[in-house]
């Protein structure tokens, strides 16, 4: 049962990344847009005052702002396809007939037995529009709910054929016949248990945003101490994007979760003052600025003849860490070595944002760098106190530098550089990568590009036979294996640039960082699968 709970954690997890990943793109051409109509940024740049660039940036922002909106219907679809086993664009398609089917009738019942609000503003009754129709306000839940329920009966009826004259409803078709009662029957049913949820979740919001600043420790040390198992997805995105994380009324629209209410407020000009629910989101100073300093640490601490190698590794990790908020590279090179460090690395990120709390600034650093321009700058320093957010992110990189280094000379740590005599010095060589790449599989004199380095991954990972599925999130290659046992760490972290290995049952994450959609492309090819 355990086992059987893990993988569905893990499945469900994966899933989330399809609307999650999307997401942050939308905020970013939010800021964009939001920058081309700065008043500020026209008073010094003469060339923006005028009506294209201003036109340009009121449509951009406009028309994205509205995917804010449509949260429920974005992350039906997405984890529906996320879920799915097998034809993955007809159960989107299904999810999204099973959400107007379901949004439709929950308002005929709730009209019918008299439940539907009819005065003209529905702020405060537990009710809204959702695509032009009024139902309960179940926000994001009900795309998560729906997306879950509509894989389990796309991938148990996906296989399901008739003879004779019924041929036609098998298959997708017949997906769609189980599932229109299913969804109805939940409309009911929700229309009278959801009430209830929404108390529970409501409470449980204002007991975590009244816990202030245990609150915030223990969820950004949560969000990183997940990380191994892959299911720190389940900690963030709901306070990014339900009620959790806050709820806000931005140009007579409401808005809820603390990325939601973000974008909603950097897109519209008359907020003065963002939410303070957007500390949820100040992940970045361990990313831009902590884990520099860890990498400096395992620098300066590393053998002297091992310098030059260590240098070569740990410059790409922070650069991508500190560009693109990617800090996964960085942090296995220490989190089995040195569980200690990972679990001081977790405290000091929860306690990040406990700083910026006190110090109450509402910038962020999501992803990096990029976004931290993107998102702060032309929102102003009244707004953000973004020049606050440098100075704590310095004084944690001091930090970071000065207990890593301090706990991994105390403890001989062996980090990148300290390895033993017969260890090798590397996280992942671009030379070995290189030379992987121009090799090809047995008996194939032409490879296509990478797929020599996928049959290593392949081979490293039991063979083809041993492989059932195969996926990729934001920096992991996930797996299912019928045997893990016969995982080859040493292969995958020396041969083909793998910076971390997790087994959990018969499930596998291999960690490449950026590059892992390219290598899950190749793996694909190598084994004939289509990658979806």
């Amino acid at each position: 049962m355990k086992t059987k709970l893990m993988e569905g954690m893990q499945r469900f997890s994966k899933a989330m990344f399809i609307p999650v990943l999307i997401l942050p793109i939308a905020g970013i051409l939010i800021a964009l847009g939001n920058l081309f109509t700065n008043q500020k940024l026209m008073e010094v740049i003469p060339f923006f005052n005028n009506p294209i660039t201003t036109g340009f940036g009121t449509i951009l922002t406009g028309s994205l702002v509205s995917i804010l909106g449509n949260l429920g219907l974005i992350f039906c679809v997405g984890i529906t396809v996320g879920l799915a086993k097998k034809e993955k664009a007809v159960a989107g398609f299904t999810a999204l007939l099973g959400y107007l089917v379901f949004v439709n009738a929950m308002n005929k019942f709730m009209e019918l037995s008299g439940v539907l609000f009819k005065g003209e503003s529905l702020q405060g009754t537990g009710q809204t529009l959702v695509l032009g129709v009024q139902i309960l306000d179940m926000g994001v839940f009900l795309g998560l709910i729906l997306g879950i329920i509509t894989a389990l009966v796309h991938n148990k009826f996906i296989d399901k054929e008739f003879n004779g004259a019924f041929q036609i409803y098998g298959g997708s078709r017949f997906v769609f016949i189980v599932l229109i009662p299913v969804v109805v029957l939940l409309s009911i049913a929700l229309t009278f248990i959801w009430p209830f949820f929404q108390t529970g979740i409501n409470n449980l919001g204002t007991l975590i945003n009244h816990s202030g600043s245990f609150g915030i420790f223990l969820y950004g040390a949560l969000e990183r101490l997940l990380i191994p198992t892959g299911l720190h997805h389940l900690i963030y995105t709901p306070f990014l994007y339900t009620e959790l994380g806050g709820v806000a009324h931005v140009g007579g629209q409401v808005y809820e979760g603390a990325r939601n209410i973000y974008y909603a407020e950097i897109a519209d000009p008359n907020v003065k003052v963002l939410s303070p629910s957007v500390i949820w989101d100040a992940r970045g100073i361990s990313k831009m600025f902590g884990l520099l300093g860890a990498c400096l640490a395992m620098y300066h601490t590393a053998k002297p003849e091992n310098k030059s190698k260590v240098k070569a590794i740990l410059i790409p990790a922070a650069v991508t860490s500190f560009i693109a908020g990617v800090t996964e590279p960085i942090e296995f090179s220490f989190m089995f070595v040195a569980p200690l460090l990972f679990v001081v690395h977790a405290a000091l990120s929860g306690l990040s944002m406990v700083v910026l709390h006190l110090l109450d600034v509402r910038a962020i650093g999501p992803n990096g760098m990029i976004d931290f321009l993107l998102y702060n700058l032309p929102l102003g320093i009244q707004k953000t106190h973004w020049p606050m957010y440098i100075l704590v992110g310095l004084l944690f990189f001091a930090i970071y530098y000065a207990v890593f280094r301090f706990l991994i000379a105390k403890f001989n740590f062996k980090t990148v550089g300290r390895e033993d005599e017969n260890q090798e010095t590397k996280l992942y060589s671009k030379k070995d990568y290189k030379e992987k790449q121009s090799k090809g599989k047995a008996g194939v004199s032409e490879p296509k590009a990478n797929e020599g380095i996928a049959g290593v991954i392949v081979d490293a990972l039991g063979g083809a036979n041993n492989i059932n599925t195969v996926t990729n999130c934001y920096t992991r290659l996930r797996l299912t294996l019928e045997n893990p046992e016969k995982v080859n760490q040493d292969i995958l972290k020396k041969e083909t640039g793998a910076s971390g290995v997790i087994i959990k049952d018969k499930n596998v994450q291999v960690v490449y960082g950026l590059q892992v959609t390219n290598i899950r492309k190749a793996v694909d090819n190598y084994l004939g699968l289509q990658t979806e």
